[in-house]
């Protein structure tokens, strides 16, 4: 029999869950767990009707490349589903290293490290340098992956306004000369689409001595030469000292990474209790980012058609008077005010056949609820014309 503290413990945390707010909000406006039926491409099924996806991730469109999906199959025919284990102890693959070799390459880094989820790559890349007694100076936008790094570094930190050189620098000052100081960015901010202005953040934390960390989760394969990212993009990419990013966007697979310096990259794998205790990539996801990582630099078309649907789709956007926030990237968030326009915008959207995430408060900052989208190199002209008709409907109900 459970001794009657427990027994009280449990339940007050079972009536917490079934109380909750925000679980019955979801509960009742259902805008999130979608399960899809089935998809190809840019088309999707849900609930039995065909609808054009329009919040992936999948910015090149090469999680449906054949070369990619063949190499997959090819990993995995070879190596089996999984190593199921940690690549401290019995999870390590040849075909990790090949990918990490390939990686820091590309990014102009002497090593890396990847992980088996993008989050994990996140939280690494903070919480192995940072320690107690040191500061975090942060960008109050960056993503959750970072806070949760930050907290479980035990740092202090320090938040400065978005995207803003002139805050960081008032921040900066105010810290003890002799304290450790790790800056975080992100390259591309994917809620908002802005680009972080790194020639002058960056120019602070040389002025400051930051070491410095860029989650280019949403840059990779979209900014620089050859989707080399954002530190490429500004011609920075050897004043950057940790590069974070995932293989779930651009390379259109499952994972992260995280490259630097290969005094660094030792350093996580030895100082990293996400990178010590959690399961190796798979074959098939390890196959399928370095397949997508030499489409990157073989197949330009793939980066020229997305660019060219990033601007079509938000001039049309603007012709109708709709708030992109600024983006500048294929990440288009359109800004509506409140969490009830952002669940009927949403609503309206899905009616026409065009899928799209709904982000409100906390996720975005009060008075910014919007409407997460997302432009693809897939998108065909006939997937553009499509979701133009399905905006201008929404927005005239709207």
């Amino acid at each position: 029999m459970a001794l009657p503290f427990f027994s009280r413990t449990r339940n007050t945390i079972a009536a917490r869950c079934a109380d909750d707010s925000a679980t019955k909000a979801r509960l009742r406006f259902a805008p999130y767990y979608h399960a899809m039926e089935a998809q190809q491409g840019t088309r999707i099924r849900l609930d039995g009707r065909d609808l054009v996806m329009l919040s992936s991730n999948d910015y090149l469109g090469l999680s449906f490349h054949p070369k990619v999906i063949e190499a997959g199959q090819r990993a995995m025919a070879r190596w089996g589903a999984s190593t199921t284990g940690a690549r401290v102890s019995n999870g390590s693959r040849a075909y990790h290293h090949a990918l990490e070799e390939k990686l820091a390459a590309f990014l102009g880094k002497e090593a890396c490290h990847i992980h088996a989820a993008g989050y994990l790559s996140g939280m690494s890349g903070v919480a192995a340098f940072a320690a107690k007694g040191d500061v975090v100076l942060a960008d109050k936008n960056i993503h959750s992956c970072l806070w949760d790094g930050i907290r479980l570094s035990n740092a202090t930190v320090e938040r400065f306004a978005h995207n803003n050189a002139d805050d960081l620098r008032d921040v900066a000052k105010t810290i003890a000369a002799d304290t450790a100081r790790l800056l975080v960015l992100e390259g591309v901010y994917s809620m908002e689409g802005h680009i972080a202005r790194l020639p002058e953040l960056i120019a602070v934390a040389e002025e400051f001595e930051c070491f410095n960390v860029l989650d280019d989760a949403h840059g990779f394969g979209v900014l620089g030469r050859e989707g080399r990212g954002t530190a490429d993009h500004f011609g920075l990419a050897d004043q950057i000292d940790l590069i974070v990013g995932s293989l779930s966007k651009s390379l259109g697979s499952t994972g992260g990474f995280v490259a630097g310096k290969r005094a660094s990259i030792e350093y996580l794998r030895t100082h990293s209790k996400h990178t010590i205790f959690s399961a190796a990539l798979s074959p098939a996801q390890a196959a399928a980012a370095e397949a997508a990582l030499e489409l990157l630099q073989t197949e330009p078309h793939h980066r020229e058609r997305l660019w060219a649907n990033t601007r079509r789709y938000v001039a049309f956007l603007q012709s109708l008077g709709l708030d992109t926030w600024g983006s500048e990237t294929p990440a288009v968030p359109i800004v509506v005010g409140s969490k009830e326009r952002a669940y009927r915008l949403w609503q309206l959207l899905l009616e026409q056949g065009v899928f799209t995430v709904m982000s409100i408060a906390p996720a975005v900052p009060p008075g910014k609820d919007l409407i997460r989208t997302a432009i693809s190199a897939l998108h065909s002209d006939e997937d553009l014309a499509r979701i133009e008709e399905a905006f201008a409907y929404a927005v005239k109900r709207l």
